[in-house]
């Protein structure tokens, strides 16, 4: 994680039913209203992942920094055999588990508490999620180098876009907080490239979104 994981564990445990919030559970016309100026890249994002991880049936998928599981929950829902949800939160991870019993899904989703590069992994995954994560992480390449690890056919990464007006103010709205990355274009490049994987970057409003493509006809998909 960051150079100072419990604070920014103790800022989420803290925000954890504010953030369930952002994805409409609180749905006031205030909330809808912020949700379409400033945070229209988090529904970019979920839907643009869960379009990708086709085909899913029967699939086991990672949901790094899975929160309080909105899309490990939806996965399950379309069909996943199995979400693992890893958070370091466990505020997140109790809206997690009730969400998942709740949408009936609870069978086939595990939520577990832990830094992501530390926590043990023992088995991998056809489809890795890692949305609203590097915000976060003071080692990107380290835990882009696990997850690819640990990943059989895509990873799927969101980054937030330095630079601009949205950049500055949650920067300004973060630094008492916890500590907050933000990237360049050029900057991803770097991190992707040194990876040999194929992968793709598109900008979804203030999030870069990172495909990246493990296997292609049972091989190793390379850039080559």
């Amino acid at each position: 994680m960051s150079a100072a994981p419990d604070r920014t564990s103790d800022f989420f445990q803290a925000y954890a039913r504010d953030f369930d919030a952002i994805y409409g559970t609180r749905n006031t016309w205030l909330n809808r209203l912020i949700n379409a100026l400033w945070r229209r890249s988090m529904k970019l994002r979920y839907d643009q992942t869960l379009a990708g991880c086709t085909p899913l049936a029967g699939k086991k998928v990672l949901d790094v920094g899975c929160g309080p599981g909105h899309y490990t929950v939806a996965l399950a829902q379309r069909g996943a055999g199995f979400v693992l949800g890893l958070d370091f939160a466990p505020g997140m991870l109790e809206l997690a588990r009730a969400r998942a019993e709740e949408a009936g899904v609870a069978d086939r989703c595990r939520f577990e508490l832990g830094d992501f590069l530390t926590y043990p992994l023992t088995e991998t995954f056809d489809f890795a999620v890692i949305m609203g994560f590097m915000d976060y992480v003071g080692e990107p390449g380290a835990v882009i180098a696990k997850v690819l690890q640990a990943t059989r056919e895509k990873a799927f990464f969101s980054f937030p876009a330095a630079g601009g007006l949205l950049a500055w103010q949650r920067r300004l709205r973060y630094q008492r907080r916890c500590q907050l990355f933000l990237y360049s274009e050029p900057d991803l490049r770097k991190l992707f490239s040194q990876t040999g994987a194929r992968w793709e970057l598109q900008r979804l409003a203030r999030d870069y979104f990172v495909t990246v493509y493990l296997t292609a006809n049972g091989k190793r998909s390379l850039n080559v």
